[in-house]
C-alpha cells in the first residue's frame, strides 16, 4: 500500500497517517490484507510515473522481497502512470478510484446499483483499456479489478465500450423515470422524506436500524451500504416519515461515482430534511464533515439550513463528562429550527428522542395550517381530510363541523381543489383561535 502525500489547500487537512490508514481500511473491504504500508511525500507530480524516481525504485526493491499481488497506490493515477509503475514494479497496479470502484461493484446488489458500478467502472476503463488480469485468485467477487466468479471480461474495444456505455445510460434513465413515478406517488399520500447522508462508517445504518427497526447491514466497515433503502418511520406528534439510507460519502469520491450515483443520491435532493451524521468519536470528524458538505454541494443540495441537520453519533465513545454535556445541550437545540445539531448514540438509543422531537418540530414549521368548513351530513369530506392531511383539532355544530389541518404546500393545494371556497389559510398564531371563532 502506497499512501501519496500531496501538498493540501485546504484549511481542514487529515493528517498522512489517517489517509493511509483508511486506505488500508478500503482494502481489508475487499478481503485483501495489507503487507506493507508507506507514506510517499509528494511536492511535485512527475509525469511518467506519478511520484519521484528514487521513491519508485524503492517501491520496486520492496515489491521484489514481498511479491505482492497487487500494489493498491492511495492517489489518482494517469493511464500512464499507471502502465509504467506495473511495468517497474512487476505488479498490478489500482489507484483510490480503481480500489473504490471494486468495493462497490462487489457490494452492489440491485439491479440499479449493479448498473451505476458498471457505469462507472466503464468509464474509468475507457481510458485505460487494460483487461483484468486473470492469473489472480479469482475466490473474490468483485467488478473486474482483481477478478472473481461470474465476471464479465470488459471489451476492450473503445466502440464497444461505448455502446455499453450509452445502454446502461438508457436504463439508467428508465430507473430514473420509475423512481420519479414513485416519488409521485408518495407525495400523493404524501409522507415527508428525510435522509440520511454522511462519511462512511458514521453509523448511517446503525442509526437507521435504531429508529426503523430495520435489519439493514450494518457493520464496523467502510461502504458496507451501497443501495438505498427505505423504510417507515412514526413519529411523536403522529405524523409519518420515510426514512432514508444511503451510501456514505468518502474524501475524493471518484467523479465517475457521483456522476454515476446522482440517480440513487436524487432521494437526498429530494429530501424534505437532511441528516448528516457524524462520527463524533473520530479524531477527523470535522475534516468528514468538510468532505461530505463538499460532496452534498456538488450534488446540488441547497444551503438552506432549515433542512439539514447535524446527528453527532457515536456519543457511547466519548468521555462521560463530554457525552452527559452533548446531550444536555440537545435539550436547548432542540427548539431551534436553523442550524441545529443532535447528539446521538445508535447503539445505546441515548438522544433519539431529542432526535425524532426535532425532525417532528421542523417538519412541523415547513408545513401551512388550514381551517376546512364542512357540512355535518358530508362523510366522504371528512375521511378524505383525515386520510389527507394532518388534522390538529375538530369542533361540531348542529349544522358544520370545523377542522384545522396541518400540511405541507402539495397537501395545501390538494385540498384547495378538493373543498373549493370552503378552505382559509391562517398562520400558526391563529391556530388556537381557528375553532373557537
Amino acid at each position: 500500500m502506497l499512501h501519496v502525500a500531496k501538498k493540501s489547500g485546504t484549511d481542514i487537512s487529515r493528517s498522512e497517517e489517517s489517509r493511509l490508514e483508511e486506505a488500508v481500511a478500503l482494502t481489508a473491504a475487499i478481503g485483501l490484507e495489507v503487507a506493507e504500508g508507506v507514506i510517499a511525500p509528494l511536492a511535485r507530480a512527475t509525469p511518467a510515473t506519478l511520484i519521484g524516481a528514487g521513491k519508485a525504485e524503492e517501491i520496486k526493491t520492496l515489491c521484489q522481497a514481498i511479491e505482492p499481488e497487487v500494489v493498491i497506490v492511495n492517489a489518482q493515477l494517469s493511464p500512464v502512470q499507471q502502465r509504467n509503475l506495473e511495468r517497474l514494479w512487476g505488479a498490478k497496479v489500482l489507484d483510490r478510484t480503481a480500489l473504490i470502484l471494486e468495493i462497490f461493484g462487489e457490494r452492489a446488489r440491485t439491479r440499479e446499483g449493479q448498473l451505476q458500478v458498471e457505469l462507472a467502472h466503464l468509464t474509468y476503463q475507457r481510458s485505460r483499456l487494460v483487461k483484468s488480469w486473470t492469473h489472480l485468485e479469482r475466490q473474490r467477487g468483485g467488478f473486474g479489478f482483481l477478478g472473481g466468479p461470474g465476471e464479465t471480461q470488459i471489451e476492450t474495444d473503445r466502440r464497444l465500450i461505448g455502446e455499453r456505455i450509452a445502454k446502461i445510460k438508457r436504463e439508467l434513465e428508465e430507473v430514473k423515470r420509475t423512481r420519479g413515478l414513485h416519488r409521485r406517488a408518495r407525495k400523493k399520500v404524501p409522507y415527508p422524506v428525510v435522509a440520511l447522508v454522511g462519511y462512511t462508517n458514521a453509523g448511517k445504518s446503525t442509526l437507521f436500524n435504531r429508529l426503523t427497526s430495520a435489519e439493514v447491514l450494518a457493520k464496523d466497515m467502510l461502504f458496507a451500504t451501497l443501495d438505498p433503502t427505505m423504510r417507515g418511520l412514526k413519529l411523536p406528534s403522529g405524523r409519518s416519515i420515510i426514512l432514508s439510507d444511503t451510501v456514505g460519502f468518502i474524501a475524493d469520491l471518484p467523479t465517475q461515482l457521483v456522476a454515476a450515483f446522482r440517480a440513487t443520491l436524487e432521494e437526498v435532493l429530494e429530501a424534505d430534511i437532511i441528516l448528516h451524521v457524524r462520527d463524533a468519536a473520530h479524531e477527523e470528524s470535522d475534516a468528514q464533515k468538510a468532505d461530505v458538505l463538499k460532496v452534498l454541494h456538488e450534488l446540488g443540495v441547497d444551503e438552506d439550513q432549515r433542512r439539514l441537520v447535524e446527528v453527532l453519533n457515536k456519543i457511547d465513545l466519548l468521555e462521560p463528562d463530554v457525552r452527559k454535556a452533548l446531550l444536555a445541550r440537545n435539550k436547548v437545540t432542540s427548539r431551534m429550527l436553523t442550524g441545529e445539531q443532535m447528539a446521538v448514540s445508535a447503539v445505546t438509543g441515548a438522544g433519539l428522542d431529542m432526535l425524532t422531537q426535532s425532525i417532528d418540530r421542523l417538519l412541523g414549521s415547513q408545513e401551512q395550517t388550514m381551517r376546512l368548513a364542512l357540512g355535518v351530513d358530508d362523510g366522504a369530506g371528512l375521511a378524505w381530510a383525515y386520510e389527507n392531511g394532518r388534522v390538529l383539532e375538530r369542533r361540531q355544530t348542529e349544522k358544520e363541523m370545523y377542522l384545522v389541518v396541518a400540511g405541507d404546500e402539495a397537501i395545501v393545494d390538494r385540498f384547495s381543489r378538493r373543498f373549493p371556497g370552503k378552505l382559509t389559510i391562517i398562520d400558526q398564531d391563529q391556530r388556537r383561535k381557528a375553532i373557537s371563532s
